[in-house]
């Protein structure tokens, strides 16, 4: 069983900058494909930025590409998103997920074991 915790979520104005942090508790962090997921009232949940365990390779969709980056530290079990030139519609909650097993992108809710609760990030216009 993997637990993960959010933090760093809050209200930004438009054009600032946010970072999440995920804490992992996992014996085996280190073979576990990340991500962040956002969703906003009403929306379905999305994918914003994965990394993979067996390569560290990173995969964006182009609503985020060049603004947001993923990141892990697999010595703490943390991994994190930077978020930069914030806009309204980044608006969401944000929730980390982790998937065990596979050497491919995985950009899809269903195929994340593990969640978190969940982190506010609010951006004003």
């Amino acid at each position: 069983q993997v637990q993960l915790v959010e933090s760093g979520g809050g209200l930004v104005e438009a054009g600032g900058s946010l970072t999440l942090s995920c804490a992992a508790s996992a014996p085996t962090f280190s073979t576990y494909h990340m991500a962040w997921f956002r969703q906003a009232p009403g929306k379905e949940r999305e994918i914003v930025a994965t990394i993979r365990a067996n390569d560290g390779r990173t995969y964006y969709p182009d609503s985020v590409k060049g603004r947001f980056t993923i990141s892990r530290d697999n010595a703490k079990n943390m991994v994190y998103l930077q978020m930069n030139s914030l806009k309204p519609e980044d608006t969401a909650n944000y929730y980390c997920a982790a998937r065990a097993g596979g050497i491919y992108y995985y950009t899809k809710r269903y195929e994340y074991d593990y969640w978190g609760q969940g982190t506010q990030v609010t951006v004003s216009s």
